[in-house]
């Protein structure tokens, strides 16, 4: 997997290296977005944000070696000011502050028990599409306390523990040769994947190609196996407010795979940001420049739904009354006296990425951190992207980049995260040269760099 995140390995494989010291087993639960971004992350920074700023408004949570319990994870959400200051945290504080607003917010889900609106009933839905609902089990080799990077002089440890971070989501099979749309954060960083089919099966995978920015992400099942059923993918476009939805998942994980619940649409075309105070970090609760990077700040728009979306649900479809995938459930808002505002990404939106994401990602076979604004100041070094490590063989090392360079364009235009490079490279094809500019002992190299995607 070639992730191209701050610290991540971009060699195709998502390994990383891993000395010889005792491992320390933890488990994560990649539920909806409780971002614990961090978890992911295969070498942490010495100048990591506080874990307050990290805006959690999904379902990502984790279970660090049992010492932070999902509910304290959930918690996290409310403690950021950063979602609290949006219009859209007031408006529902607002809506919420009417004790009518409870009463039929009640009387609204109880009518959607027993059918999902003038299609299908909740039965019939849950017997077509859940044959595609997958439980997407991920695997993360975590290196901590490990200051060795171009950044190392900031940290005042020395010693690095190694661990093996699990993680759960959801995932939907949506073709026959076994293809599987989920959210980045799902996979983001697993060195190894495991789907486990509606029948219990596991079957292996592998990260195909993802949208950072977008929260989106595709694997593909590998080896020999089944596939058990497609979604059929409707559109968002046609859903209204009040129309009766059902998502499928697995909240809090394998215990509980295939977990149904039913909702409304509660608000269509809702503009939000899950991210952190910084205005440097990403869309969903990554920062570009801590120990782990999803998003570049962008604002996008999601389907809200009462419908129950606990950990473990991200990946999972939002489906209307007919069977269709509406949506992709991606986050929650967790905060005391706020219940049933989950967000979903609208499938018209992940309609227009998936021929691309369908395509093996390029790759360039680097590991390497963004440098921001402050941290470029402080060094006398452009904003870019640092290379860290270069791939044997890769294209990178073909090309003739080196570790120490400082990437500040790409194909002629100028990146300042690893997220604009995929961005830019996403738009092209194997084989297709590229210029790059780096800033390589206190001047500036333009380096021609073929793409590919071995």
């Amino acid at each position: 997997m070639d992730n191209l995140n701050n610290s991540n390995n971009t060699n195709g494989n998502g390994n990383n290296n891993i000395n010889d010291n005792k491992n320390d087993n933890t488990t994560n639960m990649n539920l909806p977005i409780e971002y614990d971004v961090e978890g992911t992350d295969k070498t942490k920074r010495p100048f990591n944000k506080k874990l307050a700023s990290y805006i959690a408004v999904g379902l990502t949570c984790a279970i660090l070696g049992g010492g932070i319990s999902t509910a304290s994870a959930l918690y996290l959400i409310p403690k950021s000011n950063f979602f609290k200051n949006t219009p859209l945290y007031k408006a529902v504080n607002n809506s919420y502050a009417s004790p009518s607003s409870y009463i039929n917010a009640s009387a609204t889900s109880a009518k959607t028990n027993s059918s999902a609106g003038s299609g299908l009933t909740v039965s019939q839905i849950v017997k077509k599409v859940s044959p595609a609902v997958v439980a997407v089990s991920t695997k993360t080799n975590v290196t901590q306390d490990d200051y060795n990077s171009f950044f190392g002089s900031f940290g005042n440890g020395k010693n690095s523990r190694n661990s093996v971070q699990e993680g759960m989501g959801s995932g939907i099979i949506y073709n026959k040769d076994g293809y599987i749309l989920t959210n980045y954060h799902v996979i983001k960083g697993a060195n190894t994947i495991t789907v486990i089919l509606n029948n219990k099966k596991q079957v292996k995978a592998k990260v195909v190609n993802y949208d950072e920015s977008a929260d989106v992400a595709v694997i593909q099942m590998t080896g020999d196996f089944t596939v058990p059923g497609v979604a059929e993918l409707g559109s968002s476009s046609s859903l209204n407010v009040g129309d009766s939805v059902v998502a499928i998942g697995n909240p809090l994980g394998k215990e509980l795979l295939g977990t149904v619940t039913t909702g409304v649409v509660s608000a269509l075309n809702r503009q939000i940001s899950v991210g952190s105070e910084d205005s440097s970090n990403n869309g969903f609760g990554d920062n570009n420049n801590s120990s782990s990077g999803t998003t570049s700040g962008a604002t996008q728009e999601y389907i809200q739904t009462d419908a129950a979306i606990n950990p473990g649900n991200s990946g999972g479809p939002l489906v209307n009354s007919l069977g269709q995938v509406v949506g992709i459930n991606t986050a929650k808002v967790s905060e005391s006296g706020v219940e049933g505002i989950g967000f979903s990404i609208p499938i018209d939106t992940v309609k227009t990425k998936i021929q691309n994401l369908s395509k093996p990602m390029l790759k360039l076979g680097i590991s390497c951190e963004d440098i921001d604004k402050n941290t470029a100041e402080q060094h006398n070094i452009p904003q870019g992207v640092y290379i860290e490590q270069v791939e044997d063989l890769s294209a990178a090392q073909r090309a003739g980049l080196q570790a120490g360079d400082v990437i500040t364009k790409f194909d002629g235009k100028k990146v300042s995260s690893t997220n604009d490079i995929n961005q830019i490279k996403g738009k092209h094809n194997s084989g297709d040269v590229v210029q790059v500019e780096v800033y390589r002992d206190d001047s500036y190299k333009t380096i021609s760099l073929k793409l590919s995607d071995k």
